[in-house]
């Protein structure tokens, strides 16, 4: 932090949801001239006592530095430490107690000023903030505690509860039977075939004493409220063809309701692989099923919202309450350690086949949408905190499917790295490891592991993907598709009549030299299967357009290259 002061200036992206930067509030007139700076003023006080308190709820606390104008700029400030500190306390109803310290950068006073993690909520005028990102915003009590509960690895699905297990539903315990038998595992089987008590038991949702554990009550006895509020509609903002939205039944008994609506209305179209004739939903089963447990298992369960589906057309969005948990967050969802703010329940879900095994079920979501053709989901968090898991179907691309089919080995099908590879180079026209790492959610040396793998696949006895040509020997290596193998997916696309957008020449020139910093025409013309004459129009177009500018005068001789031009 003392680094991006030293510096003089801040921008925006030097603030986090542990450091804000502030200038000192009433230093301005209405004309936006400076005034001069006093000892005391209750107008900075509020402000000091609002953002601190704000740093103080978010887990980690934080830290205020004191006297940065708005643009950047070091003002300072001459607000007392001892006379701060004491009026904070009293703005917070003598909850919070600040330290304040004083630095002089380049002659300029300033206050750091850090607030420790609360242990109860802390209210300025009757509101509780917390950070969001580099944001204060407003957040109710219930929300507070279970982000406190988080932090010290509460799992309330797992304590007991005061209901007895002799109140649970019959027809909660028939749903989970069925979600057993519907696996078709023999131990699953077995497990269905069992007296209640040792269903519960083995199931572990009771306690010693014959009480079910919270995750227990939720699955098979119910919360009152719903849990799942499930619209259908035909497209976006039309009328609603469906609703589930039914409490005082078990969890299991809601789930297994919306998993049988959402199948009547994802379709099912048969397609040809080969000689072999198979069946195709919208959005695909296993794909679906994850977005909707996911939703639930992961879910802040203090909240009284349901966990809200909304499938409109051929698109699933899962919306639940409660922010990411345990450092998951969109860029690191796939690869990131399985983590569950509700442990138990989740571990309840997976004994029960609801869903894939704990820890997976992210990963099978993004394989199986990719698999026949669709984009990733989409999972982020969205202001309230919620969660948001987005499956989007588009026309079933059965080009795609026929052209993964044909891939060997078998298991290259199956496996999400291999996949997210080759829609980047189908959807971009090359990757690196550089580009790829990110793309995979995994560090370099993974990266370059899987596309190793990748490398050795092939399509109907030949490469898949090919190193891309005239990359210099001090540079990393780059890929693209193989003649063959784009030749083979073309042939498909004009089979199926698909309309597949490929990336423009100029669009590859230049993602590839922005990322690489340097294009040549050999490069090019390798990425896009074409000969080295035929491409050199497009660099000098985008030359033209001041995309490029070329790395030597003369614009001749061998190494002779293109470099992007800076923003």
């Amino acid at each position: 932090m003392l680094g991006i002061l030293q510096a003089g200036t801040w921008s925006a992206g030097d603030e986090s949801a542990l450091v804000d930067l502030k200038e000192e509030a009433g230093r301005r007139d209405h004309r936006g001239t400076l005034l001069p700076a006093r000892p005391e003023s209750d107008v900075a006080a509020e402000q000091v006592a609002e953002e601190s308190a704000c740093m103080s709820n978010t887990p980690g606390g934080g830290a205020l530095v004191l006297g940065v104008a708005d643009d950047g700029t070091l003002i300072g400030t001459s607000l007392g430490v001892d006379w701060l500190r004491h009026r904070v306390y009293e703005i917070t109803d003598r909850a919070l107690t600040i330290e304040v310290r004083e630095i002089h950068l380049g002659g300029v006073r300033l206050l750091i000023i850090t607030a420790p993690e609360a242990i109860e909520p802390i209210r300025v005028r009757n509101r509780i903030k917390w950070r969001l990102d580099d944001n204060c915003v407003e957040v109710d009590l219930a929300t507070w505690h279970a982000k406190r509960m988080i932090r010290t690895h509460f799992d309330w699905s797992a304590q007991p509860s005061h209901v007895p297990a002799d109140q649970v539903r019959a027809s909660a315990v028939e749903a989970a039977r069925q979600f057993l038998r519907d696996s078709g595992e023999t131990n699953a089987v077995d497990l269905a075939r069992q007296p209640t008590p040792e269903l519960l038991r083995r199931l572990n949702v009771v306690t010693g004493d014959g009480y079910l554990t919270n995750a227990g009550v939720l699955a098979f006895v119910g919360r009152g409220d719903p849990a799942l509020d499930y619209i259908r509609r035909d497209v976006p903002g039309g009328d609603s063809r469906q609703r589930v939205h039914k409490g005082a039944r078990g969890l299991l008994e809601e789930i297994a309701d919306v998993f049988t609506n959402i199948n009547a209305y994802n379709s099912i179209k048969h397609i040809r692989t080969g000689a072999v004739v198979g069946q195709v939903r919208d959005l695909p089963e296993q794909a679906v099923r994850e977005a909707v447990v996911n939703g639930l298992a992961h879910r802040e369960w203090g909240l009284a919202a349901p966990t809200t589906i909304e499938h409109i057309g051929k698109t699933l969005r899962v919306t639940s309450p409660g922010g990411f948990f345990g450092g998951v967050n969109s860029q690191n969802i796939i690869t990131h350690p399985s983590q569950s703010r509700n442990r138990a329940l989740t571990e309840l879900l997976a004994a029960l086949r609801v869903a894939e095994r704990e820890g997976v079920g992210v990963d099978r979501m993004v394989r199986e949408m990719i698999r026949v053709g669709h984009r990733a989901p989409d999972i982020s968090e969205i202001d309230g905190p919620f969660v948001r898991a987005s499956l989007v179907g588009d026309a079933t691309d059965e080009a795609w499917i026929g052209w993964l089919a044909s891939i060997d080995p078998p298991e290259t099908r199956e496996d999400l790295n291999a996949l997210l590879l080759l829609r980047q180079v189908v959807d971009q026209g090359w990757f690196d490891v550089v580009t790829a790492a990110p793309l995979l959610q995994l560090n370099q040396a993974e990266t370059q592991g899987a596309i190793q793998r990748l490398n050795i696949a092939t399509l109907r006895n030949g490469p898949l993907i090919n190193l891309v040509p005239g990359v210099p020997d001090d540079a990393p290596f780059a890929w693209s598709l193989a003649p063959a193998a784009r030749d083979a997916l073309q042939r498909l696309d004009r089979t199926f009549g698909t309309d597949r957008p490929a990336p423009s020449r100029e669009r590859i020139a230049k993602s590839y030299s922005r990322a690489r910093g340097r294009v040549s025409t050999t490069e090019l013309a390798g990425i896009v299967g074409a000969s080295p004459t035929n491409v050199g129009g497009v660099l000098k177009s985008l030359e033209r357009q001041g995309d490029l500018k070329p790395s030597r005068a003369t614009r001749r001789g061998p190494g002779f290259y293109y470099v992007p031009v800076e923003d």
